[in-house]
C-alpha cells in the first residue's frame, strides 16, 4: 500500500493497477472477473451474440483462456508494450467482426470496473482504496480508448452508475443467454472433479437476485447463501494475516487456464473470423502476422 500511495493515480495507473490485480488480489480479481462474464450474459443482445457464435457454448474452455490471456497480456505489458499491443489488436479483431453497440461495449467495460470492487467489499482482505479505485477506472478508460470505445465513463463513480443504470435496462430474458450461462457454469464446476456440485451451487449462491432472475435460475436457500458469503469472509481473515506477496502472480499462471500446456503467442490467441467491410482496428499497427 506504501508503494500504491506515492505514485498518482492518473499517471501511474498502470502500475497501480498491476500491484492492485497481480500482488494484492490475484485471486480475488480472478474470482470477481468470473462473477462478471455472468452479468455480460444477461444482457440479451450480449447474451445472443455469444451463442451464435458458440464460442462459449462449444470451446468454453478455450473461450475462458483466451479472454483471461489476452486482458493479461496487456496488463504485464502494458499499452505500449509488444505484446500489450498485440493483444489490444486481437481483441479489436475479434469484436469489429461483428455488429456489437458501442453500449454493450461500454457495459462490458464497466464490469470490469466495478464487480472486482464490490466484490473486494464483500469478500477481500481490505477493500480497493480511493487511490486505486482512481487507477482502475483510468486504467479501463484507456482500455476502452484502445478498444475505440466512445463516451466513456471518467471516473469510478461514472462507470458505477453506467453499469447500474444499463443494467436496470437492460438485463432480461434469453433463452440463448442462459445456454451460455449455462455453458460457463459446467465449465467452472468442472474444474473440480467431483467436488462439481458444491462448486456450482456456491457460484449460484453468489449471484445476486437481479441475475438469478434474468436467467430463471432458482434462488439459493438463504443458509446456502450465508454458509458460501461466510466462508469467502474468513479465508479473508486468513489472508490478512499472510505477508505481502513479493512477486506478480499474473492470470497466466492460474490453474484454470488449461489450454495451452505448451505455452502460447499473443498473436495467435482468439478467434479469427471474417472481417466485416466496415470498422477496422482503431489502433495503429504494423501490417502481417510477425507483428505480435
Amino acid at each position: 500500500m506504501k508503494e500504491i500511495r506515492r505514485l498518482d493515480p492518473e499517471r501511474d495507473f498502470l502500475t497501480i493497477y498491476r500491484i492492485t490485480a497481480t500482488r494484492e488480489f490475484p485471486w480475488d480479481i480472478t474470482r470477481a472477473l468470473e462473477l462478471a462474464l455472468y452479468r455480460t450474459y444477461a444482457v440479451p443482445s450480449i447474451g445472443r451474440l455469444l451463442a451464435a457464435t458458440a464460442e462459449l457454448t462449444d470451446r468454453t474452455q478455450k473461450r475462458y483462456d483466451d479472454t483471461a490471456l489476452l486482458l493479461d497480456a496487456v496488463l504485464e505489458h502494458g499499452f505500449d508494450g509488444e505484446d500489450g499491443r498485440t493483444a489490444i489488436r486481437r481483441i479489436n479483431q475479434m469484436h469489429r467482426s461483428y455488429d456489437i453497440s458501442n453500449e454493450d461495449m461500454r457495459y462490458v467495460l464497466c464490469t470490469f470496473v466495478v464487480v472486482p470492487k464490490r466484490w473486494l467489499d464483500a469478500y477481500g482482505w481490505r477493500p480497493l482504496s480511493a487511490h486505486e479505485r482512481a487507477a482502475v477506472a483510468a486504467y479501463y478508460r484507456t482500455l476502452g480508448r484502445h478498444m475505440g470505445i466512445t463516451e466513456l465513463p471518467q471516473t469510478y463513480e461514472d462507470f458505477e452508475r453506467c453499469l447500474d443504470s444499463y443494467e436496470e435496462a437492460h438485463f432480461g430474458w434469453d433463452e440463448d443467454a442462459r445456454r451460455v450461462s449455462d455453458a460457463t457454469l459446467d465449465l467452472m464446476a468442472g474444474w473440480y472433479g467431483p467436488l462439481a456440485p458444491l462448486v456450482r451451487g456456491a457460484s449460484m449462491a453468489l449471484l445476486d437476485d437481479t441475475l438469478l432472475d434474468a436467467f430463471r435460475y432458482d434462488r439459493p436457500k438463504p443458509a446456502v447463501r450465508k454458509a458460501v458469503r461466510g466462508a469467502l469472509k474468513l479465508r479473508a481473515r486468513a489472508v490478512r494475516l499472510l505477508p505481502p506477496r513479493r512477486t506478480p502472480h499474473y492470470a497466466r499462471q492460474n490453474p484454470e487456464i488449461k489450454g495451452y500446456p505448451n505455452g502460447f503467442r499473443v498473436a495467435e490467441l482468439g478467434t479469427f473470423p471474417a472481417a466485416r467491410r466496415t470498422g477496422g482496428c482503431p489502433v495503429p499497427h504494423r501490417e502481417g502476422p510477425a507483428a505480435s
